[in-house]
C-alpha cells in the first residue's frame, strides 16, 4: 500500500483542508480537518513533505509538525496561485499547495523560531504606534492650520511648538479648540511614552544578541535594523547568496524584458516594506553624510550620487548593505570595512 509522500495544507482559523499524494503523484487523501485534528492526523504517519502557504499561524504549525519529524516548507502565496485549477476553493487550494511544494524552483519563506517572532512582534507593535503618532501629528497640524497657525512637519518641531501654542494666551485659539488640541497633545505624549518603551525593549534585545551586534557594525545599520533583519532571516541560510536576499527585500530592479531587449525598471518593492524602509533610511543617512568623509564606502556613495542622483545612490547603498548583512550572518565573521 502506498504511503503519503507529499501533503499540502490549506490553513484557516478552524477548518483545514489537506491534499496528500504518494511518490508517483497518486492522490491518497483529500479531506477537511478541524483545528484539534490536524496534529493527530500527522502524529503516527511516516515522515513526509508538508507544504503550506506563509500566513498567520504557518510558522507555529510548521514548528509543531517539524517536531514530529516531518519536512515542512513554507511558500509565498503568489507562487502557489498559478497551480490552482478551475474554481478557487479550499480543496483546489490544498491541491495547488501540494503541487507547488514538489517543484524544485519554488522559493521558500524562511521559517522563524519563537524568539524571532517575539522580536518581530516588538517591531510591528512599535511601528503601529509610530503610524498612529504620524496620523495624530498630521491631524493637529491640520486643525491648527485652520486657525492660521502653521509650522514645519518635523516631529521635533511638533514637540516644541504644540506646548508653546497651548501656553500662549494670544495664540488665537478658542477655549474649545484649545481643549481639543490639549487632549490630542496628551494622546501624543502617551504614544511617545509607549514608543520609548518598545525602543528600550528592542535595545535590550540588541545588546543580548551577538549576531545583531555584528550586523550593526555595518555603516547605515543600527540596532533597530539589525534586530529586525536577524528576526526575519535568522542566519541567512535560506538564501543562496546576498543578491537573493536583496531581491527578497525588493531592492533589485524589476525586469520587463523580451527577446534580446532587456529593460530594467525601478526596484521591485517585494518582501517586507518595514525591512526595506529601515535599510533605505539607514542608507539615506550614509549618502547624506558621505561628503564629509573619506572612507571607500563614502567615496563610492559620492561618485554614485554625482552620476545617478541622491535617491538611486541611497537604494544602491541599501542593496549593498543587504548583501553585506547576508555575508556577515552566513560566515559568522565580524564586518571589516574596506581600508
Amino acid at each position: 500500500m502506498s504511503e503519503l509522500a507529499t501533503v499540502g495544507i490549506d490553513l484557516a482559523k478552524s477548518v483545514f483542508q489537506i491534499h496528500g499524494v504518494d511518490e508517483s503523484g497518486q492522490v491518497l487523501v483529500r479531506r477537511q480537518l478541524r483545528r484539534g485534528q490536524l496534529l493527530a492526523f500527522f502524529q503516527k504517519r511516516p515522515r513526509c513533505l508538508i507544504g503550506m502557504e506563509a500566513c498567520a499561524g504557518s510558522h507555529d504549525w510548521g514548528r509543531r509538525l517539524q517536531e514530529m519529524g516531518h519536512d515542512v516548507r513554507l511558500m509565498p502565496p503568489s507562487y502557489v496561485k498559478p497551480y490552482v485549477k478551475r474554481q478557487k476553493n479550499d480543496g483546489n487550494d490544498a491541491e495547488a499547495i501540494c503541487t507547488a511544494v514538489r517543484q524544485p524552483h519554488i522559493p521558500l519563506v524562511p521559517k522563524k523560531s519563537v524568539e524571532q517572532q517575539d522580536i518581530q512582534a516588538l517591531h510591528r507593535a512599535r511601528q503601529r504606534l509610530v503610524n498612529h503618532r504620524t496620523a495624530l501629528v498630521s491631524q493637529m497640524r491640520g486643525l491648527l492650520l485652520d486657525r492660521g497657525i502653521a509650522f514645519a512637519k518635523s516631529i521635533t518641531r511638533v514637540r516644541r511648538m504644540i506646548p508653546e501654542i497651548l501656553a500662549r494666551a494670544d495664540s488665537g485659539l478658542s477655549t474649545m479648540a484649545r481643549e481639543t488640541i490639549a487632549e490630542l497633545w496628551d494622546f501624543f505624549c502617551d504614544l511617545e511614552r509607549r514608543i520609548e518603551h518598545f525602543d528600550k525593549k528592542i535595545e535590550a534585545v540588541f545588546k543580548s544578541s551577538e549576531p545583531c551586534q555584528r550586523v550593526a557594525r555595518i555603516k547605515g545599520v543600527g540596532p533597530k535594523t539589525a534586530t529586525a533583519i536577524v528576526a526575519a532571516v535568522g542566519d541567512g541560510s535560506d538564501f543562496r547568496n546576498g543578491r537573493h536576499m536583496a531581491a527578497w527585500l525588493g531592492l533589485v530592479p524589476r525586469q520587463f524584458s523580451s527577446g534580446d531587449k532587456a529593460v530594467l525598471m525601478g526596484i521591485s518593492k517585494r518582501g517586507s516594506q518595514h525591512l526595506r524602509s529601515l535599510l533605505v533610511h539607514g542608507a539615506r543617512a550614509v549618502v547624506r553624510t558621505a561628503p564629509n568623509k573619506n572612507d571607500p564606502i563614502s567615496q563610492w556613495a559620492n561618485q554614485l550620487r554625482e552620476r545617478r542622483g541622491f535617491n538611486r545612490a541611497t537604494v544602491a547603498i541599501a542593496n549593498k548593505n543587504a548583501r553585506i548583512i547576508w555575508a556577515v550572518l552566513r560566515t559568522g565573521d565580524q564586518y571589516r570595512a574596506a581600508a
